[in-house]
């Protein structure tokens, strides 16, 4: 046998063992991790994201509910209208190509300050009972 016909038959035969064992392997979608928040990429962008905040929002209504501060039926209203708000955020942005003028920017950011103050608010008061 000529050496170039051993390496062929060598390479066949690595192949014939490692598809079955790479299939058994490869990530399936359900065993994948799952992201958080409504952030899609992970990571700020060109133009600083926004969906960070949001997800970083539900993280601390999360933490609030698990320490009983929050019952999970108020956490969960918050939680709607903070994405509520990133996808109208969103949309404009998507109609505007991208580029909301100040105006629309500054009544998002009040909107999100509006946000918050009402879930300081709802835990206000058990911060004065501690």
């Amino acid at each position: 046998m000529s050496l170039k016909s051993i390496l062929r038959g060598t390479a066949v035969a690595t192949l014939l063992f490692a598809v079955p064992v790479l299939a058994q392997t490869a990530p399936t979608p359900e065993s994948a991790p799952q992201k958080s928040g409504p952030c899609e990429k992970g990571h700020r962008g060109k133009h600083g994201g926004g969906g960070h905040k949001f997800g970083r929002m539900e993280k601390r209504l999360d933490r609030q509910v698990a320490e009983g501060r929050l019952s999970q039926a108020q956490a969960d209203g918050f939680k709607a209208e903070a994405r509520a708000l990133h996808e109208e955020m969103k949309a404009a942005r998507a109609a505007a190509n991208g580029q909301v003028d100040e105006a629309q920017r500054s009544q998002f950011k009040e909107r999100r300050r509006a946000l918050k103050e009402k879930i300081k608010a709802a835990l206000a008061p058990t911060q004065q009972g501690a």
